[in-house]
């Protein structure tokens, strides 16, 4: 039976995104243990802390330039802390957009390894031989260009929604997801997937934000689309360094 590393995720943006996200590592572990050829037992998971925190919103601070209790950066720092003094080696953030204060985390936390979100669906997206890239996120992921740039290092080309879409994908993300009407969501996220697909062809839709693939589970209307959820990318690399895989070539 493998050993395994005890690892960490930094929650709480929104809640809901925090709680999938346990749910898709929990799926990787198990992927993990079948590949070696182990049986699936309780036991045989590793230890695992979830640090879901009230943070403030992070598109809201990214869009002002005042510092104060609306920043997201002391929440995150504190919850980090806690993580580490539980022993964990390695910390995934369950948000996109809290990936603008992934530098300062890591510099704060150098015993940690903080993965990083975009760059590892970037590299996904290499492995797989995607050749577009169409981003649905948040205005302030969209702000940092942090999938642009993360895409770009791969050689892979972003395109971005119209300014009315990022409107519409952010009416579901909050009037929808975060407010319980999971109905609106898959509206809003599905309307805007299919023009992207209808604007550039057959690519590979990221959806940018935890709170997209919420809203799409099960939506037969993208069912023929190739959607790529960052969050469970990022989930099946927390899993890799909890059992001590090698990095997928």
């Amino acid at each position: 039976m493998s050993s395994t590393s005890v690892v960490g995720i930094l929650g709480g943006m929104g809640p809901a995104a925090g709680a999938d996200f346990v749910r898709l590592f929990v799926q990787a572990c198990t992927q993990q243990m079948r590949a070696r050829g182990e049986p699936v037992r309780d036991q045989a998971f590793p230890e695992h802390w979830l640090a879901q925190v009230p943070v403030p919103d992070r598109t809201e601070a990214l869009a002002s330039a005042d510092q104060g209790a609306h920043q997201p950066l002391e929440p995150m720092l504190q919850a980090l802390g806690r993580l580490a003094a539980l022993g964990s080696r390695t910390v995934a953030i369950a948000c996109n957009t809290a990936h603008a204060w992934h530098a300062s985390l890591q510099e704060r936390f150098p015993q940690v390894e903080l993965l990083h979100m975009a760059r590892e669906t970037a590299q996904h997206l290499t492995r797989q031989g995607a050749t577009g890239v169409a981003l649905m996120a948040t205005e302030g992921t969209y702000r940092i260009r942090l999938y642009e740039k993360a895409l770009a290092e791969e050689g892979l080309e972003c395109h971005v929604p119209l300014p009315e879409e990022r409107q519409i994908i952010t009416r579901g993300i909050f009037e929808g997801v975060k407010a319980g009407n999971m109905q609106l969501a898959e509206q809003c996220f599905s309307d805007v997937a299919l023009r992207l697909a209808g604007r550039h062809g057959p690519v590979s839709i990221v959806m940018g934000c935890t709170e997209v693939p919420l809203g799409l589970q099960g939506s037969a209307a993208v069912a023929g689309l190739d959607l790529v959820d960052p969050a469970q990318v990022l989930a099946a690399a927390l899993a890799r360094r909890a059992y001590g895989a090698p990095q997928p070539h």
